[in-house]
């Protein structure tokens, strides 16, 4: 018979037992599947209940495949003898990681018929519970174990401490023996480490004093130069300083005409603001006044509507007379109507009694003093029905003074109410007009912060201007030197070719050119654009001069656009002033002919600086400007350019 183990877990389970309360229990449950090949091949799932706290609970529980059968019919499984172990250790499984909450899905319920779990019959469920009903998914009956079967387990049990004390005997005997041969090295080893800690303190000490006796020598020349160095240091620092105090003297100046200038427009905005301030406080003010005039409105009108209420009260009761007194009335119409036709019927009775006058003499005179009395009733009667008709008149009188109040009241209340929707819309318009002069005033706040932006910019772009009026002034000078030294070699060649005439040309908007040269000298001064272009002239227009000795000369006062492909021939002299032995024209680096797209155009440089465009047929293609610089973009600060 061969054992296979599954499961071998403690379990929290439910214990219930009759007239108990309910206790929780950790329960091992060890789930064996037992192969019987003796005489038919059969399998048994074998599961055991046990306390690790307590060794005689045992419980047994061996389900064969006949078994299962008829407990797969009592409890409706869906699952064959096969599939059912793991399936129950899954069932395990789940109740294992609910069990520390506080209201676990699946739970584990061991319940005893008895009062005390001693040697009687136990039923495992395995429990799923919502807040509609507990569901039992599986009930597995357990017998407890007899003598034989504890004795049984309990000699497992020790066979099984006897076996694990033995391998843990021999685990501690191997540890030991190797704790020990790590000791013997290990002390071995300090012995032999403690040698070398001795030579290399040794060596230590050696090597550092020659370290400090080195290092104190080159401290020693380090202080001299550092000394040196701080002389000269000092002497630069003072140079950028004053320069730099010169620059921030400048800056101030400039800073604090545009800080007057801001401080006359904060106090502008700061006067409008304590306006929008004074005006604020006289609305709230005005606000005030009339919530207090709309609450004694409504107070009013609550008075009134309580006067309206006792009025319509006394109406009805009035009413309530009056309809009394009129069916009053009506009664004795009634009457009268009733008395009127007894008069007729008496008069009837008083021509038959003339007829038999002398029969009923005495029944006569009975019926006269009766008639006296009657007509004494009539006229009393009558006296009360006009008392009664004053009554009534009076009673209209009032109601129709009433009624007069009633309106009159009526048409005060809608007055107030009228008034009361006029505050009202007073108060929105106001509340409205409130809103409007917050926003103002943020308004007013952000354009101040944004002409302090302004401000920062403005400061930026003169400092970028400074920048560029010195390197403008640099490349000025240094052309001025080119040009007066274009024009020496001029007049040398001028002087050389006495005889040279000079033609004039007109120019392409029909602008009288400059006078010829005279063979003694030049006249007027060059334009630096003309000698600038000679300068910077390409060689092969070297071949075209030499053919012609008579220079043509055209200028533009216009300054317009100059192309060295045009008839009109510019001439150059025979010493041009090029690098000959590189191959190179001489003259300013492409660099200061580039325009920046941020750079900031001055007045009066018009005549000495050469804009990018008349440049660009004589620089090399390096050194062309680019086409986004050729449109120089509107200025800030100078706007006649």
């Amino acid at each position: 018979m061969a054992a296979e183990s599954l499961f071998n877990r403690a379990v929290c389970v439910q214990l219930r037992c009759r007239g108990c309360e309910e206790r929780r229990l950790n329960v091992r449950v060890n789930i064996e599947l037992l192969s019987i090949s003796n005489p038919v091949h059969k399998k048994d799932l074998a599961v055991r209940l046990t306390d690790d706290t307590d060794p005689f609970f045992l419980y047994n529980l061996v389900i064969s495949e006949e078994d299962f059968q008829s407990l797969k019919s009592q409890q409706g499984l869906l699952v064959d003898f096969s599939a059912f172990p793991q399936k129950f250790i899954d069932l395990l499984h789940q109740c294992i990681q609910e069990q520390n909450k506080d209201i676990p899905r699946f739970m584990l319920q061991l319940v005893s018929s008895a009062s005390v779990l001693d040697h009687t019959p136990v039923s495992l469920n395995v429990v799923e519970t919502n807040p509609f009903k507990h569901l039992t998914h599986l009930s597995l009956k357990f017998l407890p174990g007899n003598d034989a079967e504890i004795k049984k387990f309990l000699a497992s049990c020790l066979k099984r401490l006897k076996e694990d004390k033995i391998t843990l005997e021999e685990k501690f005997r191997k540890t030991e023996e190797d704790l020990t041969r790590q000791l013997s090295y290990t002390q071995q080893s300090l012995s032999e480490k403690s040698r070398e800690l001795d030579k290399l303190k040794n060596e230590w000490t050696s090597f550092s004093t020659a370290l400090t006796n080195k290092h104190t020598q080159e401290l020693t020349n380090e202080k001299e130069r550092a000394l040196q160095s701080q002389a000269q240091y000092q002497q630069q620092h003072e140079q950028q300083k004053k320069e730099l105090e010169n620059l921030h003297q400048k800056s101030i100046q400039q800073l604090q005409n545009r800080l007057a200038e801001l401080e006359v427009i904060n106090k502008d905005l700061t006067e409008r603001r304590y306006k929008g301030d004074s005006t604020v406080r006289e609305l709230k003010a005005k606000l005030s006044g009339i919530e207090d005039e709309c609450q004694r409105a409504k107070q009013e009108v609550l008075s009134l509507r309580r006067e309206n209420t006792t009025l319509d009260a006394e109406c009805h009761e009035k009413e309530k007379l009056i309809n009394q007194l009129q069916t009053r009335v009506a009664v004795l119409e009634q009457e009268i109507k009733d008395k009127d036709q007894l008069v007729n019927r008496t008069k009837e009775v008083l021509d038959a009694t003339q007829e038999q006058k002398v029969i009923l003499e005495e029944s006569t005179e009975k019926k006269q003093s009766h008639i006296e009395k009657l007509e004494t009733t009539i006229k009393s009667l009558s006296g009360e029905l006009l008392k009664a008709n004053e009554i009534i008149k009076k009673l209209q009188g009032d109601l129709k003074t009433l009624m007069s109040k009633l309106k009159l009241k009526n048409t005060v209340t809608i007055q107030q109410e009228k008034l009361l929707a006029e505050k009202e819309e007073r108060l929105q318009k106001e509340q409205r007009e409130l809103q409007e002069m917050g926003q103002s005033l943020r308004l007013k706040e952000q354009e101040v912060c944004k002409l302090q932006e302004q401000l920062e910019s403005t400061i930026q772009k003169l400092e970028e201007s400074k920048q560029l009026l010195k390197t403008n002034e640099n490349v000025i000078t240094w052309l001025n030197k080119q040009l007066n030294e274009v024009q020496m070699g001029k007049k040398l060649e001028t002087s050389a070719s006495a005889h040279g005439g000079v033609r004039t040309a007109i120019s392409p908007h029909g602008m009288p050119d400059r006078p010829s040269f005279p063979s003694s000298g030049i006249g007027h001064p060059l334009s630096p654009l003309y000698a600038f272009q000679n300068f910077l002239e390409p060689a092969h227009h070297k071949n075209v001069s030499s053919q012609c000795p008579v220079p043509k000369i055209q200028f533009n006062t216009q300054l317009s656009k100059m192309n060295p492909c045009s008839d009109v021939q510019t001439v150059t002299p025979a010493n041009h002033p090029a690098n000959k032995e590189n191959g190179e024209n001489l003259g300013l680096d492409s660099k200061y002919f580039k325009k920046k797209d941020d750079s900031i155009p001055l007045r009066g440089l018009s005549q000495n600086t050469l804009n990018a465009e008349y440049l660009k047929p004589y620089l090399p293609t390096k050194a062309q400007p680019s086409p986004k610089a050729a449109v120089t973009p509107a200025s800030a600060y100078f706007p006649g350019q």
